[in-house]
């Protein structure tokens, strides 16, 4: 029964598609990379926001949509990287490459904390990274070389305006290309097929040999990296300024929410399609003050009712089309010819 199925089958892995995904996202990576040559300073300044908000918003669906584990505690990565910057950069590299370091080694952190997370389930875990969160922020004050409650800045950090700008887009246009392309091979790997069964019934995976607290370990260390990086790009664009007030808000965790869901959870495009309608509000209405809050709310509201499946969703599922192919599907050899059944 077996040698005749693999016989008149065959598995699509969309090879194809993949490579064709590939050469159009290195061109528009590539148009990216030398848009600050072709735009105003002011247009590709916003940009960086833009890149650090897909970056946060691609990591975190990968943390919730993949792995199922619901996080508002990210900001505690966040913050680290943002403080990692200092670190390094007083044991002498310069602000660029300290983002780098620090998220490596944020996610040498994140190793031993998701043992302790990973003790709690659902609800408890959303609220346990929250806890978490805040207990990494009062240990961040104790530190004096770290300016304690007063936040502090960068010691190294070139003078002229030009050059921080564009070193900064270019850090984040790496990590933004980085965080996507991880998140689409990862899915198309076997560990992507795993995280999708953890996802979908963890008991049932478990059961099936796949090595669930491994698997979902990988995907919190690497969640907590990309959170960390774009912690750092958060903290340069700020001209190298860090407050723990700030950095370590829930306020950036309820914004990776809300991209991922109006965008759609557990899609590689939703996330980006949120993180751009996102920027396109802050950027036009933020300076509504409290009401930009309101509408936001709003927002959420009406696609959680309307489009349940996020923006991306509705159309993923309306037209059954998807721009990053992961998974696979089973094809017959000779699709013209009817096969016997035996």
């Amino acid at each position: 029964m077996t040698s005749q199925l693999s016989a008149d089958y065959k598995v699509d892995h969309f090879q194809k598609k993949a490579t064709v995904v590939g050469l159009v996202g290195a061109a528009v990576f590539l148009f990216a990379a030398v848009a600050p040559y072709i735009f105003a300073t002011d247009v590709t300044s916003a940009w960086i926001k833009l890149f650090y908000l897909i970056s946060l918003a691609t990591t975190w669906n990968l943390l919730a949509g993949y792995a199922g584990m619901v996080s508002v505690g990210q900001q505690a990565y966040i913050g680290l990287g943002a403080y990692g910057i200092f670190v390094f950069n007083d044991m002498g590299l310069d602000p660029y490459s300290s983002v780098l370091v620090a998220s490596v080694a944020v996610g040498i952190i994140a190793f031993p904390i998701s043992y302790v997370a990973f003790r709690l389930r659902g609800g408890y875990f959303a609220i346990g990274t929250w806890v978490i969160a805040e207990a990494t922020r009062q240990i961040v004050i104790r530190f004096d070389s770290l300016g304690s409650g007063r936040g502090r800045s960068i010691t190294t950090y070139t003078e002229d305006a030009i050059y921080r700008n564009l070193f900064t887009y270019w850090v984040a246009l790496a990590i933004m290309g980085l965080a996507i392309v991880a998140t689409f091979y990862l899915l198309r790997s076997r560990l992507g097929v795993a995280l999708q069964s953890i996802r979908d019934n963890e008991v049932a995976a478990k059961s099936m040999g796949i090595k669930v607290s491994q698997t979902k370990r990988i995907v919190f260390v690497v969640a907590a990296m990309g959170a960390a990086a774009a912690g750092g790009i958060i903290c340069l664009q700020g001209l190298g300024v860090a407050s723990p007030n700030t950095i370590f808000g829930v306020n950036y965790s309820a914004f990776m929410i809300f991209m991922v869901l109006i965008g759609g959870i557990g899609t590689i495009e939703g996330p980006i399609i949120g993180a751009i309608i996102y920027f396109l509000m802050d950027y036009y209405f933020s300076q509504m003050g409290l009401w930009y809050m309101v509408v936001l709310g709003v927002l959420a509201i009406l696609i959680m009712l309307f489009l349940p499946r996020g923006v991306w969703g509705e159309i993923s599922h309306r037209f059954n089309f998807k721009v990053f192919p992961v998974g696979h599907q089973v094809q017959p050899l000779f699709p013209g010819i009817k096969l016997k059944k035996k």
